[in-house]
């Protein structure tokens, strides 16, 4: 039994053979605390997302309205092109992308600069609410229905953002700040229609004035393939698992800038798994 206890204690305090066959696997090998310079260098990486797209229409068809009606007493006296008639839209995707980017570290301080894309897909689509009024304007009355309708559709972005962290380990929380870009196709319509003088009855072109007039004009803005700017913030951990791969986990807040009067913002969460170089 005590030849058994030797033999056990000499196996377990000997330098392992098995273990030095297989140093050559050492960005396999499970992270170790990273040295003070672990995280810096070029990484790319790829992620899967969740996004929620949203933005308000109900300005986005007055100017069309506005330059299509400017000539009329209709327009300067009752201004039917600041009628609302698109509302506030949603939508969620899943999404997929990827990041590149490079890290300088100073003792726990990281700073870095990355290039993330991702497709989601994402599509606004607004509620139509038609208004229908009868007004007068220039010693006439109107019969007036104002309507329109408002998307947004295939929408991708790319970031370009500045990173700042803090190295604990095997663990990087971080912030981000940068510049986005969208592609997109942003269609906005409206028109306006309706008939003057509908009280004169029946309604026949060439009657003494004044006659029953019918009419409708409509006015568009944006455009398919609209690229969309606007910037970015948000925060993330990275995880190393090995001195050469890590986990990401990450909230990321985007908003454009106007386009045809419509702001869209964009909410993205994502998981993602890195290679550092």
């Amino acid at each position: 039994m005590r030849r058994v206890i030797f033999a056990l204690l000499a196996f377990a305090f000997a330098p392992s053979a098995f273990a030095d066959d297989l140093s050559w696997l050492t960005g396999a090998q499970p992270a170790a605390p990273l040295n003070v310079n672990g995280w810096a260098g070029i990484y790319i990486g790829g992620a899967v997302s969740y996004s929620n797209a949203g933005g308000d229409f109900s300005n986005t068809t007055q100017a069309p309205l506005a330059y299509v009606l400017r000539d009329l007493t209709l327009e300067s006296e009752q201004q039917p092109s600041s009628w609302p008639v698109l509302g506030q839209a949603n939508h969620s995707a899943t999404g997929f992308g990827g990041f590149a980017g490079y890290n300088t570290q100073f003792e726990r301080l990281v700073l870095g600069v990355e290039a993330d894309y991702d497709q989601a897909n994402l599509s606004l689509i607004a509620p139509n609410t038609p208004i229908s009024r009868l007004t007068s304007a220039g010693g006439n009355t109107y019969a007036v229905t104002v309507s329109g309708s408002g998307s947004v559709t295939d929408l991708d972005i790319g970031t370009l953002r500045a990173r700042a962290g803090w190295a604990l380990g095997n663990f990087l929380p971080y912030g981000f700040a940068g510049v986005a870009v969208g592609h997109a196709n942003v269609n906005i319509a409206a028109t306006v229609s309706g008939i003057e003088n509908p009280q004169n009855q029946p309604c026949t072109p060439g009657d003494p004035t004044p006659a029953c007039v019918p009419f409708s004009f409509t006015g568009t803005a944006g455009k398919n393939g609209e690229w969309m700017i606007g910037f970015t913030v948000g925060g993330g951990l990275d995880v190393a698992l090995t001195r050469n791969v890590f986990l990401r986990a990450e909230y990321e807040y985007v908003q454009f800038a106007p386009i045809a009067n419509l702001v869209v913002d964009v909410n993205t969460v994502r998981g993602g798994l890195g290679i550092k170089f």
